[in-house]
């Protein structure tokens, strides 16, 4: 399996393409989405084996997205039907992956755990925000940048495996090393990726918020308000929209690439 190699600003074009399909069936996508968020919040609430047996449909629901992705794509019919539609395809490698990522997340956290003993991980979990003292410690900052440039390689291991395995018939193990290989090379447009998703998600808001405040506020709560619903309603919508379209162009034929032309047939008189 050949990975296209792409330009940082090719990377940086998959949110706008992102957002181009978005924009053709927003209803479906904006329920693809938070129907998969719901799933999985509804999963990880049963009692003992929730998070894990949430873990294990991770891979199967964002199929489910990327199934509406390329249909919207590919101008075919959608129905609601495709919130579960990942599940039919390979749904025990998609399992296996799931179980896979679940694994390599708890060695990740279990590494940074012993470092700090435990602070980052049970931030992380529980969604508490560290104080300024804690993040002054020298072994909550070791813990912090070791978790960080291990994070890095797993992200790349399952950026695109649960596409190739349900759309390419890979086995867990190949379909890993396939997309830790194709984000390797691919490295340029991870970055301009990352550029883009930092300015329209947190410089620009920032930006737009720190000057609101500047006047009052009032001002502030407003900007911050208005921020807020398109950033669900729109941007991360967008955003998973995006992840198909970069498997697409890795994947596929580049969008930039030519269009072979036919050869024109020799001229009669000329012959």
């Amino acid at each position: 399996m050949q990975a296209q190699r792409l330009s940082a600003a090719r990377g940086g074009y998959w949110i706008v393409d992102g957002f181009r399909l978005f924009r053709r069936n927003p209803p479906l996508l904006g329920f693809l989405v938070f129907g998969y968020w719901f799933l999985l919040l509804l999963i990880d609430m049963v009692p003992l084996i929730g998070p894990v047996a949430a873990s294990l449909c991770v891979p199967a629901l964002s199929v489910s997205v990327m199934n509406g992705c390329r249909a919207i794509d590919r101008g075919e019919r959608t129905d609601l039907n495709l919130l579960l539609s990942g599940f039919r395809r390979h749904p025990r490698m998609l399992a296996a992956l799931g179980g896979l990522n679940f694994v390599c997340w708890m060695v990740v956290l279990g590494i940074g755990a012993a470092i700090d003993g435990g602070t980052l991980t049970q931030a992380l979990t529980s969604g508490q925000v560290l104080d300024a003292n804690t993040l002054g410690d020298s072994r909550v900052q070791f813990a912090v940048l070791t978790t960080l440039l291990l994070m890095v390689p797993v992200l790349m291991a399952f950026w695109f495996a649960a596409l190739l395995v349900a759309w390419d018939n890979c086995p867990p193990v190949k379909a890993l090393f396939f997309s830790f290989i194709a984000s390797w090379r691919n490295g340029r447009a991870f970055f301009g990726y990352g550029m883009g998703i930092m300015l329209l998600s947190g410089v620009l808001p920032g930006l737009l918020l720190g000057i609101a405040a500047a006047f009052s506020e009032t001002l502030f709560s407003l900007a911050a308000a208005a921020f807020t619903v398109p950033l669900m309603l729109v941007f991360v919508p967008t955003l998973f929209a995006s992840f198909y379209v970069s498997y697409r162009d890795v994947f596929e034929l580049p969008p930039e690439a030519p269009v072979a032309e036919t050869p024109a047939a020799p001229d009669e008189g000329n012959a």
